[in-house]
């Protein structure tokens, strides 16, 4: 079945967030929604969260689920506001827990206390929204806990693969990998050719306008930084190298411990 997608996408951080329903039941899912945060003054708002909640009531579907594609380091989460405001469970994949270990004490968590979410995802675990059949594949690399998510005809990718002209995540973060960032793209590059792609960031040069979808075809042949004929060791020593010269992200700090959290509703 083919589900009916709507993206927002947030300027500032690059970010796509994805509005998922069934046609037929009007039941939906929000991936990786986004918090508006400025870091100079420690202030958050609800502008790109609140685009979702008009959309969704003016088509007047039913969020039954909230789903982090994994603990983001560019922005934080919007999932406990849309939670508060229009229902479904906080989902994301059950390596959060490895994750919140790895930074337990940089960010005073306790790794043994209960994660705020309400549904952490097995692996290759099947859900439904209403009708859609739907699977959270273990996807990581970037991080440990990388989950993208298959609906329908359709498969969500977070942040392990982009664009073909903007190539795939950085793998430096802790507990990341670029041979294992490589093996979970080319498990995705090998589904079916017409499973349309969607990524969680685009990175536009000034050519084109920003953009969410592509698909296998597109990446296999032209992905500057995975396409067919460039191998794991290739892969792994262009990665390194690249991922040694890039800066950790501008949200890094306030975003990890935050998401980690679970969020806060914004009254």
């Amino acid at each position: 079945m083919t589900p009916d997608i709507t993206g927002f996408f947030d300027e500032t951080t690059k970010t796509v967030s994805y509005l998922v329903a069934d046609p037929e039941t009007g039941a939906a899912a929000i991936i990786d929604p986004v918090l508006d945060f400025d870091p100079a003054t420690g202030a958050a708002s609800t502008v790109n969260a609140d685009q979702i909640i008009d959309t969704v009531r003016q088509r007047h579907f039913e969020v039954q689920w909230l789903l982090e594609t994994h603990i983001h380091a560019d922005h934080l989460s919007a999932g406990a506001y849309l939670k508060e405001r229009l229902g479904g469970q906080r989902a994301i994949g059950a390596g959060v827990r490895q994750v919140r270990a790895t930074f337990a004490d940089q960010f005073a968590l306790d790794p043994d206390s209960p994660l705020e979410f309400d549904h952490l995802f097995a692996p290759e675990e099947a859900f439904r929204i209403g009708r859609l059949d739907a699977r959270a594949l273990a996807t990581p690399g970037h991080t440990p806990a990388c989950l993208s998510y298959l609906i329908g005809d359709a498969i969500f990718l977070g942040d392990t693969l982009f664009m073909p002209d903007c190539g795939t995540a950085r793998a430096d973060f802790p507990g990341g990998d670029a041979r294992t960032l490589y093996r979970s793209i080319r498990r995705i590059l090998a589904l079916p050719d017409e499973t349309r792609l969607f990524v969680g960031h685009d990175y536009p040069p000034a050519t084109r306008p920003a953009d969410w979808m592509t698909t296998v075809p597109d990446e296999r042949a032209g992905n500057t930084h995975v396409r067919d004929g460039i191998d794991e060791a290739a892969f792994v020593a262009m990665r390194e190298a690249r991922d040694a010269t890039l800066d950790l992200p501008r949200l890094f700090h306030p975003a990890v411990r935050f998401n980690l959290g679970g969020g806060l509703s914004q009254r």
